[in-house]
């Protein structure tokens, strides 16, 4: 089936062509048709499948059918995630796909000044993607008003539990028309995501791909067994073999993301770091950087790992592998998104062997070992540019002590 033989705006098939969609991937061909139907949906899919568009394309079609004229009077799509880094890729998603509809879409989210979202909601808006917190923020001021959401749309669910939005989902279900269409989404499941999936939803379709692999087909899996201490040069070597390639880089902390890029500077290697500590405006601006190919090495915490939705990303590298198992699926969705091949390159340190274990559990397949002769490993180290111990600069030093005990000796 391809886009064109779905029963939807003519405006929107023209946008659907120019951003070269042709056939729906599996979570889009089975999610499309019953979104567009009013039925409540639960899918699970792992990321990198397509799944904002899977919402995206039908919500825009109905609330566009819906309208007879540009203007909004009142919110009828709520689509809750996250990140702030999420919310603006999906609405820039559901921007694009809705361009030259009748439908507006915008986001608010917390970090930033909220004068220019109250103005932008004043306007009018169909659609609002929101981050709970900024969300609640503005409901209490009387600035956004639930009362006429006809669908409830909950992106990344698993993480906004993860995150503690538990209860703010179920604050935001008191303030919503019982007579809605819920359309909640997920990467994975487990009985508390199961528990509140069925608690919003009635007689859903339940939609999963892929479920029994919950990472795409078209990422490439390999670990490599490296100390904690050691694994910079290993970095290092691996940005310097692929030039060209764009890196995404994940470590398990803040402080190791900055230690990380302190580590790369010192080698004249350019990189960019995205975590919680820094402002919005830079999260902004380090995102545009890595979208645009400016600077192809991104250190991100697990933080931002579901807000980083960029275009061809060669290498997810897992610098520190990450506190839980789960996390794994996020990080390597990152690459390798729809037709796209990914590379998933792991450093796993001797402390770090369960965590390793767990992955593998949850993934229920073994990651490929990439297996380091002594002879490989000890040259990463020597001819690294930040080795304290470079063979080149000892050569140097003795070279320069010699010349300066003959000058003594003339003397």
């Amino acid at each position: 089936m391809k886009f064109e033989d779905y029963r939807i705006s003519p405006e929107i098939k023209e946008n659907l062509t120019t951003l070269g969609f042709r056939r729906p991937t599996d979570i889009q061909y089975k999610a499309i048709t019953p979104i567009l139907k009013g039925d409540d949906v639960l899918a699970i899919a792992q990321t990198g499948t397509g799944k904002t568009a899977a919402f995206a394309i039908p919500v825009i079609d109905i609330i566009h059918q819906q309208k007879r004229s540009s203007r909004s009077e009142f919110i009828s799509c709520l689509v809750m995630v996250p990140t702030r880094e999420l919310a603006l890729q999906i609405t820039e998603v559901f921007q694009t796909i809705g361009q030259h509809t009748r439908v507006k879409t915008a986001c608010v989210f917390g970090g930033v000044d909220q004068d220019p979202q109250i103005s932008k909601l004043k306007s009018g808006i169909d659609i609002l993607i929101a981050t709970p917190g900024r969300m609640f923020d503005l409901v209490s001021q009387g600035h956004i008003v639930l009362d006429q959401i006809q669908i409830l749309v909950l992106d990344e669910a698993d993480h906004m539990l993860a995150l503690g939005f538990i209860k703010d989902i179920r604050q935001l279900i008191h303030r919503l028309p019982k007579n809605r269409q819920t359309l909640f989404f997920s990467a994975t499941i487990n009985p508390e995501i199961k528990d509140l999936a069925y608690s919003l939803v009635v007689n859903p379709i339940r939609i999963e791909i892929s479920p029994k692999n919950p990472v795409a087909k078209n990422v490439t899996h390999s670990v490599a067994f490296i100390p904690m201490d050691d694994k910079r040069f290993f970095l290092e070597r691996i940005i310097k073999e692929n030039p060209d390639s764009k890196i995404l880089v994940f470590v398990r902390t803040k402080v190791r993301a900055e230690r990380v890029f302190k580590a790369m500077d010192r080698i004249e290697i350019k990189t960019l770091t995205i975590h919680s500590d820094k402002e919005q405006k830079d999260r902004l601006e380090v995102m545009k950087q890595f979208r645009s190919g400016e600077v192809k090495i991104l250190i991100a915490t697990d933080v931002s790992a579901r807000g980083i939705d960029i275009a061809d990303v060669d290498y997810v590298i897992n610098y520190d592998l990450p506190d839980v198992a789960e996390n794994y699926v996020h990080r390597v969705g990152r690459t390798g998104r729809g037709v796209k091949k990914g590379l998933a390159v792991s450093f796993c340190s001797p402390e770090e062997k369960p965590v390793l274990d767990e992955i593998e559990t949850f993934l229920d397949q073994k990651i490929n070992v990439v297996s380091i002769d002594k002879e490989d490993y000890s040259a990463t180290i020597d001819f690294s540019s930040d080795n304290p111990h470079d063979w080149r600069a000892l050569l140097h030093e003795e070279e320069t002590t010699l010349k300066g005990v003959k000058k003594k000796k003339k003397k």
